[in-house]
């Protein structure tokens, strides 16, 4: 009969509730901002190869808007798919993102400077 008087006592001291509470996914809120794209956007560096190999966000793909080359390079990507534009201070990105919309690019996201992009898109900025 001293089990009963166990439960009882857990009861009123808040033990039950305490471990039930814990363990209710409708209890707990994630407050961690998410950028929402799905799938994830084909992140692009529009700066140049140097200032790429200086420090980059994790997975990016360095397409210098100023090589010349630009254009060329995006006609070997899919129109439809959702692109993440940055650069050093903004400037650069919203070239291409405007150039890429010209182009046809359906999801194009100008993301502005290194850092910022990074943050936007919760990833490290890494070097080669």
């Amino acid at each position: 009969m001293r089990k009963p008087s166990f439960l009882i006592a857990a009861a009123l001291l808040g033990f039950i509730p305490v471990f039930s509470s814990c363990s209710s996914p409708s209890q707990t809120k994630d407050t961690t901002p998410v950028m929402s794209l799905t799938p994830a956007p084909v992140v692009i560096d529009v700066r140049t190869a140097a200032e790429f190999a200086e420090g980059h966000v994790q997975g990016a793909i360095n397409f210098d808007i100023e090589s010349g080359a630009f254009q060329a390079k995006l006609s070997s990507l899919d129109k439809s798919a959702g692109y993440a534009l940055y650069c050093r201070s903004g400037r650069r990105s919203a070239i291409a993102a405007e150039q890429m919309a010209t182009a046809g690019f359906t999801e194009v996201r100008d993301l502005g400077a290194l850092e910022s992009a990074a943050q936007s898109l919760g990833l490290p900025i890494v070097t080669q």
